[in-house]
């Protein structure tokens, strides 16, 4: 049986937060910051060797929505890295310089997860002032964690 890896992609302004599932597809746990320092773009290339080293086979990636679930500035430039994450992948596939199969790209809905990630930190007894370098991965965790319980509800339904 081969064992799967979802990947969570947080897409900050100053880092990009990343966070792993188990090969069980049941827990999200932090995996990290890219520093991106305003142009998250130039994290593909980090993005991938962290693809290839966890072997994801999924990637879940903030989709930031307005609240009224509009598509705003942020939400198009998503889906812009989305596609440039996908065309970097394909390149560096069929040159063979990408060690893994290319994982899914899966866009989710990211509304209101920094909030969550804030809330989450602070009932963790983390001081404020410390959330900054550490929400991006934490809402990478709590995006990820969502598509996982989802998909084991979906897995659920499909067997009972």
């Amino acid at each position: 049986m081969s064992r799967k890896r979802w990947m969570g992609v947080d897409l900050g302004e100053a880092r990009v937060g990343l966070a792993l599932s188990d090969p069980e597809l049941t827990l999200a746990h932090p995996a990290g910051n890219i520093e991106v320092a305003g142009d998250y773009f130039q994290a593909l290339d980090e993005v991938i060797a962290q693809v290839e080293e966890a072997q994801a086979t999924r990637l879940i990636i903030g989709y930031p929505l307005l609240l009224s679930g509009q598509e705003g500035r942020s939400a198009k430039k998503a889906k812009r890295w989305v596609h440039a994450l996908q065309g970097r992948m394909d390149e560096y596939a069929s040159s063979g310089q990408l060690a893994v199969e290319p994982p899914e790209l899966v866009l989710r809905d990211e509304r209101l997860t920094t909030v969550s990630a804030h809330r989450q930190l602070s009932q963790a007894g983390l001081d404020g002032r410390l959330h900054r370098p550490k929400v991006d991965q934490q809402s990478a965790v709590v995006l990820l964690q969502a598509a996982l319980d989802e998909h084991a509800e979906a897995t659920r339904s499909d067997i009972g």
